[in-house]
């Protein structure tokens, strides 16, 4: 039953976010080229000036791509689903992180850049789940992850104090294999993790760091993971540009 009231919002935002639903669900797959501006307005019922400012938003946000003479398109890149569990477990010696593995798998090359390594007194549900005081510290990790040399992820990973101090999670240097594997070397194997996951606008850090072309919803990710007995080894935030992503989870039942 459809609602008894009007949407209250611009026509042209209306129009640009059911052209995003339709690129995001696949629906109109890349590279399709869009109804024409004539069957845009029938179908929506306004004007040509309406269409064109939701073509133009949608443009500027890479949904699309204009091609002089020919039309407007779909992007010729399909969203990518992320499957969290495929980088929870650590890799074999001397074997690439899973973020760089993972990215192969899709033709791209993936990499990371660490922004920051320190100990700070963390936010407040990192300090809840590691039982911290409020003055409690943990050692940060703070990393950009890139497909083919562009922003695609903005990481901050916590680490006990007691447990990553005189470790290579407390210094600069890239961690061969991932933090997982060096969890695991220490003797902390990974057993499972709980992810919360939202959507959110980016921050002006944010915004910055992820080059993102507008006003762009990010997928936002709090997970935590765990060793034996549940006791949690990790803290993870991220966010991940919601134009590119989408999150992908299995669940078994039994």
């Amino acid at each position: 039953m459809p609602p008894d009231r009007a949407d209250p919002r611009p026509i042209s935002d209306t129009i640009a976010h059911e052209i995003r639903r339709l690129i995001m669900s696949g629906e109109w797959e890349p590279g399709r080229r869009l109804p024409t501006t004539e069957q845009l307005i029938r179908d929506f019922s306004t004007s040509n000036v309406t269409v064109q400012r939701a073509l133009k938003k949608l443009k500027a946000e890479g949904f699309l791509v204009g091609r002089s003479g020919q039309g407007v398109y779909v992007r010729e890149r399909a969203p990518m689903e992320i499957a969290p569990a495929s980088l929870m477990a650590p890799v074999g010696p001397d074997q690439p992180y899973s973020w760089i593995t993972e990215a192969a798998k899709r033709s791209q090359k993936g990499s990371n850049r660490i922004l920051e390594v320190r100990e700070i007194v963390p936010p407040r549900r990192v300090r809840e789940v590691f039982g911290l005081p409020d003055d409690g510290v943990a050692v940060l990790r703070k990393r950009i992850g890139l497909l083919d040399s562009t922003p695609a992820e903005l990481v901050w990973s916590y680490y006990p104090a007691e447990l990553a101090r005189g470790t290579r999670l407390a210094d600069r240097r890239k961690i061969p294999g991932g933090s997982p594997a060096l969890l695991e070397q220490m003797g902390y194997p990974t057993r499972g993790q709980d992810d919360v996951v939202g959507t959110r606008f980016a921050t002006s850090e944010e915004f910055l760091l992820l080059e993102l072309p507008g006003e762009i919803p990010l997928l936002d990710v709090f997970r935590v993971v765990y060793s034996d007995n549940r006791r949690p080894i990790e803290v993870t935030e991220l966010v991940k540009p919601g134009h590119i992503y989408k999150a992908s989870y299995a669940v078994t039942a039994g």
